[in-house]
């Protein structure tokens, strides 16, 4: 028996699907948008997230890289979409496994008891807010805050705050940013980053002083 998010917005597959898994024991929380499914998860806690790639508000990836800001749950993809290149991507994302749709009960029950158990160590969620002196990053919802007033930021200016937030104090070098927020194709692109850094000390007004240069190595974020 486990505790199971399913974020599908295809009602009559997650009716079936919580029907289902129900008659085994586990008890099924479903969500049909991106925003609510990771909402979900921070309020619930569950053991295993089974995530549909295809839904209305947010892909797929882009919310297993959000899960997996704060959260070591497992996750497992379906999806209609069987390409090795999108796998990969998942995989490479985040995720713990993939599943193709159509499938059957007994191989999805199979694979929720096997990354249960593979990540059994790191189901419960970290915790979901970062909060570096006057600037607070709600990691569930991408929303910064600073001395109480949002922050207006893209998706990547996000997870550009967010990765300096956690490694406070700690000169993060330009490889080490643009690979765990870019991904390794970036490694090289320090001028790229020195863009977003601007952006960012820009939208933070009197908290821009926050970020600091190590000029030739990388950047970091201060708490004074």
């Amino acid at each position: 028996m486990a505790r199971v998010l399913l974020i599908d917005d295809d009602r009559a597959l997650s009716r079936a699907l919580r029907i289902g898994l129900s008659a085994r024991g586990d008890q099924v929380s479903t969500a049909a948008t991106g925003e609510e499914g990771l909402s979900k998860l921070a309020l619930e806690e569950p053991q295993v997230v089974l995530l549909d790639l295809g839904l209305p508000d947010l892909d797929g990836l882009e919310i297993c890289h959000r899960i997996r800001q704060w959260s070591g749950v497992p996750i497992i993809v379906l999806s209609a979409n069987d390409l090795e290149s999108r796998k990969v991507a998942a995989l490479d994302g985040g995720a713990n496994d993939y599943v193709t749709k159509p499938f059957g009960m007994p191989e999805l029950e199979a694979r929720m008891r096997a990354v249960i158990r593979d990540c059994r160590s790191d189901v419960h969620p970290q915790s979901d807010r970062l909060v570096v002196s006057e600037l607070e990053l709600d990691l569930v919802h991408h929303q910064a805050t600073c001395t109480g007033k949002r922050v207006e930021l893209t998706s990547k200016e996000f997870d550009l705050l967010a990765y300096l937030a956690r490694h406070a104090e700690k000169v993060c070098t330009h490889q080490m940013i643009l690979g765990s927020v870019w991904g390794g194709a970036y490694g090289s692109e320090a001028e790229y980053l020195r863009v977003y850094i601007y952006r960012l000390r820009r939208k933070l007004g009197d908290a821009g002083r926050l970020l600091h240069t190590a000029p030739g190595i990388g950047y970091s974020l201060s708490a004074a």
